[in-house]
């Protein structure tokens, strides 16, 4: 088992790299890297694997592997799959492939890592790979979009690093387990770095300019899987420190509420996904055991939504005339997914989160699926072109709607009560939008994405984590 876990997370890296020396072979490789986690990702589900190996000892590296890990990555091969069918036909250099294959690799050691400076060398070079596939188009804007990711990105695992070190002088381990008993000031500058890098709350306000300006791929790739490699680690630091729960319970609270209200005022088709991703991440947040199934159903559904974008005559909603049905429909089949639509697998996903949680939290979040409805509404009541069916979209997106529809066979989440509950929300979302704010016409974009407000914020988010970890942790 200690061999056949080593060669799944450092194969990718090995595959990229010939992908780069042979480079008729890239899109075969990052294939390859792919079905090979969804390969692994599967046999963990079925099978209920959990282990956990120590290879280097108390100075790194050690791994966990068990039911939340096989659901996240699922999740990245599946969502990396969908990317590469989808360049297959968009003529993308071998550079672009190898940065995605070891891209993927690097979120697959996340989600088996189990030690702090495992996860921290990981994280830095999803930071590294991402920001380059951001700035894969060569433009002025686009390497911009891309300095101005990674500038933020090293800043806060800057604070994540001396938090770890804290870690280790009190604990003498680099351990998940060692953040038990840990100071609160090396707790507090921990949760700052992946908070940040999952793009949570105000510090997580990066996300929406870097996620609507990059290239569809490459947002299908970001919102499907990148910012869950600084969800995932929390979700599990909350599973072993109970004095977490909390601080999460009101983080993932504050951010589903926070996407959705500043989403509303969007009328760019991509910031809106954006913002309902930032929505979609407290709900994955709050799931803690629940989580991966719903981070599974959320990356499906982005993914279609971020890919099908590039197949659209224009981002403005009230700009676009007509779309073909292929795409209408790929984008309708995930938008109501999201929304949590029985018959699609976010339905099941979003019961099993909300029922998991506190009676308060989940009657917010079920207030807050009114607004999940609200801002995707304008998807749904895109004109269709009254064209044939246009294949030449690319399977890949197809893939993620075929995915979404084909998870509705998890039937313990049908009950009427629930179902009729789910649609009232739904429905009330989209009679708002139909009657009251599809009149309204504003094309909102928030100061607090500017890049000089961006480290304002993560101070404001640093002194919030200070002071409730303070309170929980005295």
């Amino acid at each position: 088992m200690r061999a056949l876990t080593v060669i799944f997370i450092f194969l990718p890296f090995l595959l990229g790299f010939i992908a780069y020396l042979l480079p008729r072979t890239d899109r075969f490789l990052a294939t390859t890297a792919s079905l090979l986690s969804i390969v692994c990702g599967g046999i963990i589900l079925v099978t209920r694997q959990e282990f956990s190996l120590v290879l280097m000892g108390n100075f790194g590296v050690s791994l966990t592997v068990d039911n939340l890990s096989g659901y996240f990555i699922l999740t990245n091969g599946l969502v990396t799959l969908a990317v590469v069918i989808y360049a297959w036909l968009k003529s993308k250099s071998p550079y672009f492939y190898t940065q995605l294959t070891i891209l993927h690799g690097s979120v697959n050691s996340v989600f088996c890592c189990a030690d702090f400076i495992t996860l921290y060398v990981s994280l830095e070079v999803i930071a590294i790979a991402t920001s380059l596939l951001i700035s894969y188009p060569r433009t002025n804007r686009s390497i911009w979009i891309g300095l101005r990711y990674l500038l933020v990105s090293n800043t806060v695992m800057l604070f994540y690093l001396v938090g770890v070190v804290l870690v280790f002088q009190a604990q003498g381990s680099f351990a998940f387990t060692a953040l038990d008993n840990a100071s609160p000031e090396a707790t507090s500058l921990i949760l700052l770095g992946l908070l940040t890098k999952g793009g949570i709350f105000l510090s997580g306000m990066w996300l929406p300019l870097t996620h609507a300006e990059s290239e569809s791929p490459v947002s299908a790739t970001l919102s499907g899987i990148v910012v869950k490699t600084g969800i995932f680690p929390i979700i599990r630091c909350a599973q072993m420190v109970e004095e977490l729960t909390p601080i999460v319970e009101i983080f993932s609270t504050a951010t589903a509420t926070l996407g959705v209200v500043l989403g509303i005022f969007c009328t760019d088709i991509k910031r809106i996904f954006a913002f309902s991703t930032i929505s979609q991440l407290g709900y994955i947040l709050a799931g803690n055991a629940t989580a991966g199934f719903y981070a599974l159903a959320h990356g499906l559904a982005k993914a279609g939504l971020f890919l099908t974008s590039s197949t659209l005559p224009s981002r403005q909603v009230g700009s676009i005339s007509g779309i073909p049905f292929s795409s209408w429909l790929v984008l309708v089949v995930c938008s109501l997914s999201i929304m949590g639509v029985p018959g699609l697998v976010g339905f099941s996903a979003k019961d099993l989160v909300l029922t998991s949680l506190p009676p308060w939290q989940s009657l917010w979040l079920n207030i807050c699926s009114i607004g999940t409805s609200i801002i995707l509404s304008p998807v749904l009541l895109l004109p269709l072109q009254g064209k044939k069916l246009e294949m030449e979209n690319s399977p890949g997106i197809f893939l993620s709607a075929i995915l979404v529809m084909g998870s509705f066979l998890y039937l313990n989440s049908y009950r009427w009560d629930k179902i009729s509950q789910t649609l009232i929300l739904v429905g009330l979302g989209a009679g708002i939008y139909y009657l009251i704010l599809r009149r309204l016409k504003w094309n909102y974009f928030s100061p607090l994405e500017k890049l000089d407000n961006l480290l304002s914020l993560v101070t404001i988010v640093a002194i919030l984590i200070f002071s409730l970890i303070a309170y929980e942790l005295p």
